[in-house]
């Protein structure tokens, strides 16, 4: 039984969650720069086992893609070529980045702390995996 992995992808930095073993919860594992993630992300499926990884899905409220697809759909062609073993879905991630400012603001995060892009990147990514983990298990 593996893990479940979601990423929030940006053009510059990268939010990562990870389920534990019995998927029951997600955390956060540290942002990545975007032209590092393959890397650390073949670094960390060889030390954990992942069976699945969620990859962040962004569309407008009409339910378009949105502009950020065009760097995202390259980027899921990269995944699939390094991972072909691994089942690879995308998840909505409509309003992530808003409920992530919202929860740190509820988490009681200083505006300073809110400020730090990587923090509400990896918090996007606990929520895409928490919303998939809800629909999914």
């Amino acid at each position: 039984m593996g893990r479940v992995l979601a990423i929030d992808y940006g053009q510059k930095r990268c939010g990562i969650a990870v389920t534990d073993i019995l998927k029951i919860s997600a955390n956060g594992l540290p942002t990545q720069s975007t032209p590092k993630l393959l890397d650390f992300l073949k670094e960390y499926c060889a030390s954990e086992d992942v069976e699945c990884i969620i990859v962040g899905y962004p569309r407008t409220l009409s339910g378009e893609d949105s502009d950020s697809m065009r760097y995202i759909r390259p980027f899921m062609g990269r995944l699939r070529k390094a991972f072909p073993e691994k089942r690879i879905e995308m998840s909505d991630e409509r309003f992530t980045s808003s409920i992530a400012h919202r929860e740190m603001i509820a988490g009681g995060f200083t505006r300073s702390q809110r400020r730090e892009k990587g923090r509400a990147d990896e918090m996007a990514a606990v929520i895409i995996l928490t919303d998939w983990l809800q629909a999914h298990c």
